[in-house]
């Protein structure tokens, strides 16, 4: 039960929680674990099983994508209090991007298979986190565009 409570206050003080009901956020810390992650080291790789999706308490991770010259392109640079992971939400639960440590990161990791089944069971649960991910998924859209936009963009 200390653990729990141990990332119910971590949850709390990261801005995705911000104004979130405290019930709705002690229920998913039963889902939430901390994790660190080496510079360099990859949370996720695309293709592979998105089982988690992640809070940044501190550090910097690069969102990347494969291109054709072999080099993964930087398609933005997240930092502390921010999320990623939204890929855990749809079919076929696969990630979109490769995610990489660039410093030391340390994160609050929550568990996919957790949180669906959560989800399932409260309605108003899942409604929390949709709403929260909706505006982050129009940002890294945006980002993405912008950054394609730069690269191969007529002058």
């Amino acid at each position: 039960m200390v653990k729990i409570e141990g990332i119910d206050k971590l949850l709390a003080e990261h801005p995705f929680f911000k104004d979130m009901p405290i019930d709705a956020r002690k229920t998913l810390a039963g889902c939430a674990k901390n994790e660190r992650i080496e510079p360099g080291d990859y949370l996720a790789q695309e293709g592979n099983a998105a089982d988690k999706f992640y809070l940044i308490r501190s550090g910097a991770l690069a969102v990347e994508c494969h291109v054709p010259s072999g080099d993964n392109l930087v398609i933005e640079t997240l930092h502390t209090g921010e999320v990623f992971g939204w890929s855990w939400m749809v079919p076929p639960y696969e990630w979109n991007f490769d995610i990489r440590a660039v410093d030391l990161t340390r994160v609050i990791s929550l568990d996919a298979a957790c949180l669906r089944k959560k989800i399932t069971k409260d309605k108003l649960l899942g409604f929390e986190l949709y709403s929260r991910f909706i505006p982050i998924l129009a940002k890294r859209l945006h980002s993405t565009r912008q950054q394609l936009t730069d690269l191969y963009g007529k002058s």
